[in-house]
């Protein structure tokens, strides 16, 4: 069992920044692959970035790469989303989610077996 708490959220203004972490809790956190997903009001939860165990392998979806920054502390048991140049369409409740390997498509919600209890992310224009 692993738990998974976000943190970080908040308002910002467009073309901002905000550090989202993801503590983890239970079992090895270097065990698990990790990714963030977010959900705007009436829109299904859509896929963000993922990162593997090691850190080494990482993924984004179009519409965040080259803003967003998904990194891991092993050490510490944290997972981490920077965001950067943040738009009014970023607004969302933001979830972090660990899923038992990197295989397969980590885009899909179904993969992953945990689940943080999600955070808001505001950006105002």
């Amino acid at each position: 069992q692993v738990q998974l708490a976000e943190s970080g959220g908040g308002l910002v203004q467009a073309g901002g920044s905000l550090t989202l972490s993801c503590a983890a809790s239970g079992r090895s956190f270097s065990s698990f692959a990790m990714g963030w997903f977010r959900q705007a009001p009436g829109k299904d939860r859509e896929f963000v970035a993922a990162i593997s165990a090691g850190g080494g392998t990482t993924r984004y979806a179009d519409s965040v790469k080259g803003r967003f920054t998904i990194s891991r502390d092993n050490a510490k048991n944290t997972g981490y989303l920077q965001m950067n140049s943040l738009k009014p369409e970023d607004t969302a409740v933001y979830y972090c989610a660990a899923r038992w390997t990197y295989r397969g498509d980590v885009t899909y919600t179904e993969g992953y077996a945990y689940w943080g209890q999600g955070i808001q992310v505001t950006v105002s224009s």
